[in-house]
Parts: C-alpha cells; sequence; structure tokens
C-alpha cells in the first residue's frame, strides 16, 4: 500500500509538470506568433501604402529619403500594437498594449530602441520605407497553472522584419 502511495504521488507530480510546461510552451509559442503577425502586419502597411490612400492605412515613421517626406497616419505603430494583442486573444492569451514594443530600424544608433550601428544610413533615422527593418517585441507575465512552487516570470519574444513594399 505504501508502494502505492509513493509512485502514484511520483506520477502525479510528473503529469502535473507535464502539463505545466506545455502550457508554458503553448504560452510562448502564441507570444511568438504574435511578434511575426505584428511584422507582418508593419511589412504589409508601409509606407508604399501610403501613396494611395494619403496616408491612412499606413503604419510607421514615413518614408524621410523621398521629396516630399512621406508621413503614416499612424507613426508609431499603434495598428501594429492592436494587431499583435488581437492576435493574442484569439489564442487566449492577454497581452497589454503596454507589453508590446515596435522598432522601425531598430539597429539605428539615433533610435530610442538602438542597439547598434546604424544599417540604414541611407534614411537617417527610423523609417518605414521599403527597406527599412522593423521589429516587435512582446512580453507577457507568465503565471503557473498550479502553484506547487512554480515561479512566475516574464516571457519574451520578437521578430524581425524588412519593409519590402
Amino acid at each position: 500500500m505504501v508502494e502505492f502511495l509513493l509512485v502514484s504521488l511520483f506520477i502525479f507530480i510528473l503529469f502535473v509538470s507535464m502539463i505545466q510546461m506545455i502550457m508554458f510552451m503553448y504560452a510562448y509559442s502564441t507570444l511568438a506568433d504574435a511578434a511575426k503577425e505584428g511584422v507582418r502586419y508593419a511589412v504589409v502597411h508601409g509606407t508604399g501604402y501610403s501613396a494611395v490612400n494619403g496616408g491612412v492605412g499606413c503604419s510607421g515613421p514615413g518614408n524621410p529619403s523621398v521629396t516630399p517626406v512621406a508621413t503614416c497616419a499612424d507613426s508609431t505603430g499603434s495598428n501594429v500594437i492592436t494587431a499583435v494583442a488581437y492576435f493574442a486573444t484569439l489564442s487566449a492569451q492577454t497581452i497589454p498594449t503596454g507589453n508590446v514594443t515596435v522598432c522601425y530600424d531598430p539597429n539605428s544608433s539615433n533610435n530610442t530602441c538602438s542597439n547598434g550601428a546604424n544599417t540604414n544610413s541611407s534614411f537617417g533615422g527610423p523609417c518605414s520605407a521599403p527597406g527599412c527593418l522593423v521589429r516587435v517585441t512582446v512580453a507577457h507575465a507568465y503565471n503557473p497553472l498550479f502553484g506547487l512552487g512554480w515561479p512566475s516570470f516574464t516571457l519574451y519574444a520578437a521578430s524581425n522584419g524588412r519593409i519590402m513594399n
């Protein structure tokens, strides 16, 4: 009887741990897919779209290398953030819009989300023109499904893309 109790306790803990790891992997996969969806939205709604609609459907800071400078109605990328949050809610994950960061030309030295030398020196700063880089970063506070001493921590997922239109 004691052996059965010990074995069943071990199997129960193993089973709960497997479920917890599956939930963790699902949450991270959803965050990564939401970041990819945000980059896809930013790439599709580049400044090439603004020339047709007068900047209404465009997301990003615009194209500083053309005259006159092409600007977007959504220069901060809030439509991208909304798309990321909406995609995550479809998979039962709630991401506050404050946990999503959109960086146009993230390697620029004069950008607030900089991390290196400027890779698009011809544009001179953040842009959403063809050839510019965009990075979407998502952060999510992960709380374990079962307590059992599992720590709460923050998951991060990021995706990069280059605007082509």
